[in-house]
């Protein structure tokens, strides 16, 4: 029986995949296999050593330990593009905000509520309306940074208002590239692209190399009138520059789904109380993504979608499986071969891939391993941890 430690309210739709005959699901747990959550800020004292896995409902993981997770061979599981859709509909829904008139209209309208007379209602809005007029979005440039899941989506959906697309996305994947029209023009650089854009729309992850990457210096770079919006991290956004692009004029507008109190208050900044995933389908979307692929490491060692380890898939057979992370350097694999033939134990399948720092191995056995040959296993200079998985 696995025991998963839930950490938020997740969709009862994909709880519903870890089936009672093979896992209890608590809110506390002294010594849980795996941790299942959406935003709680998971601290490294929530961490038992008896965690196999980590499961993020939802695409971004900066509120999990990484590097400690990692460090002690626990891979972190995510949802990318469980969500893509909900994100792409508020994101198109922030275009119109940003080119219309819209928020101001409806604020006004919710002004005349002493007035009692329709027709003369009427009249004054006829009257008022013009200070409301905005653009179409059909004709304008937006530009994409970008393009992976939801990046790729909304330049679609771009693209089927008859805006023109461009976009920026150094790390492009195949699986992306194919998903996008030719239509979309890649730009070399991110001047470019702000040089450009009439909006621009960010969807991009936190790392290092993108933190605070929207700063002064691109920000001078925009085409006059341009409208910014954020939908991806708050971090990714220098959010001091963005309010001095909006005092120079450089930028017209600000759309964003991560709200800070420098923001507030500004009509040229619309703020959403970061919304962009809450949807029931993107919820139980997720939720039914993580808990599968829970499931399968749990069941059979498999990792698909972990963000600190390599994607490994090996169909069961023997009679039963080893799980072995370990540092990536060389040798260990050959010293753990050595063990299982020394115990004259035959290797039936395995495979062994490799991401940064980290290595996995599955190796499927022929015969049952004994608790004295895991000691020898787990005791090998550069293993990090070893799991039995019988049939």
């Amino acid at each position: 029986m696995h025991k998963v430690l839930t950490l938020n309210q997740i969709s009862p739709k994909g709880l519903s995949r870890l089936p009672i005959s093979d896992y209890e699901l608590a809110g506390e747990f002294s010594a849980p296999d795996a941790i299942l959550l959406r935003s709680h800020k998971l601290q490294i004292e929530e961490i038992a050593p008896s965690v196999k896995a980590i499961a993020r409902a939802g695409a971004g993981t900066n509120n999990i330990p990484l590097a400690l997770c990692t460090e002690r061979g626990i891979p972190v599981f995510n949802s990318p593009g469980a969500n893509a859709n909900a994100v792409k509909e508020l994101v198109i829904a922030g275009l119109a905000l940003g080119s219309r008139g819209i928020l101001e209209g409806i604020s006004y309208v919710n002004t005349l509520g002493h007035m009692t007379d329709a027709a003369e209602m009427a009249k004054l809005l006829e009257k008022e309306k013009k200070q409301f007029k905005g653009n179409e979005l059909a004709g304008r440039t937006l530009g994409v940074v970008g393009l992976g899941a939801i990046g790729s989506m909304i330049a679609n959906a771009a693209l089927s208002l008859g805006m023109e697309v461009i976009g920026y996305d150094p790390a492009l994947s195949v699986d992306a590239a194919w998903r996008l029209p030719s239509s979309v023009k890649k730009m070399d650089n991110l001047n470019s692209l702000f040089a450009r854009a009439d909006f621009i729309t960010l969807h991009l992850p936190v790392f290092e190399s993108t933190r605070g990457l929207v700063n002064t210096d691109l920000l001078a770079c925009c085409k006059p009138g341009c409208c910014l919006l954020n939908f991806a991290r708050e971090e990714i956004v220098d959010v001091s520059a963005v309010i001095r692009a909006l005092d120079n004029g450089s930028l017209r507008k600000f759309i964003t789904d991560f709200p800070v109190p420098a923001l507030i208050g500004r009509a040229d900044v619309v703020l959403m109380p970061h919304i962009g995933a809450s949807t029931d389908e993107a919820e139980e979307n997720c939720a039914i993504m993580v808990a599968d692929q829970l499931n399968d490491f749990l069941r059979s060692g498999n990792i698909k979608n972990s963000v600190n380890f390599p994607n490994l898939q090996l169909d069961p057979s023997g009679q039963c499986r080893l799980a072995i992370a370990n540092h990536n350097v060389p040798k260990i694999l050959g010293s753990v071969l050595g063990l299982l033939a020394d115990a004259d134990i035959n290797v039936v399948d395995m495979l062994n891939k490799s991401r940064d720092e980290i290595a996995y191995n599955l190796i499927d056995l022929g015969s049952v391993v004994d608790s004295d040959l895991l000691t020898k296993l787990r005791a090998l200079d550069g293993v990090i941890n070893v799991r039995l998985i019988q049939w």
